[in-house]
């Protein structure tokens, strides 16, 4: 299952990670972010032990969203050592992205 991201917590889970990490943009009035959110769960019990996935609602966590120029959501963001490394904007399926993390890895 993937972290629930805010504005408080993004820089200590995301920033800070040594991991590679997967951020997925979302709102709950988003259509095709109800279609990605079990994707995206599904890799992050996938990659549990290799990369953090965490979502963060856009609506509720202005300050993140609006620092990475998020206007179109589903966004993903992939980052490495705290810096974005890939995007993804729109729904897609899932070997897409684990395309996109196999690469980070």
């Amino acid at each position: 299952m993937a972290l629930e991201l805010t504005d408080a917590n993004f820089e200590e889970l995301v920033l800070k990670s040594d991991k590679p990490v997967l951020v997925d943009f979302w709102a709950e009035w988003c259509g095709p972010c109800r279609v990605i959110g079990p994707i995206v769960n599904e890799i992050a019990d996938d990659y549990k032990d290799r990369v953090i996935v965490g979502k963060l609602d856009v609506d509720n966590n202005p300050g993140v969203s609006n620092k990475y120029g998020i206007r179109n959501i589903p966004t993903i963001l992939f980052f490495k050592n705290g810096q974005v490394a890939d995007k993804q904007v729109g729904a897609v399926p899932k070997g897409n992205l684990v395309n996109k993390v196999e690469a980070l890895l």
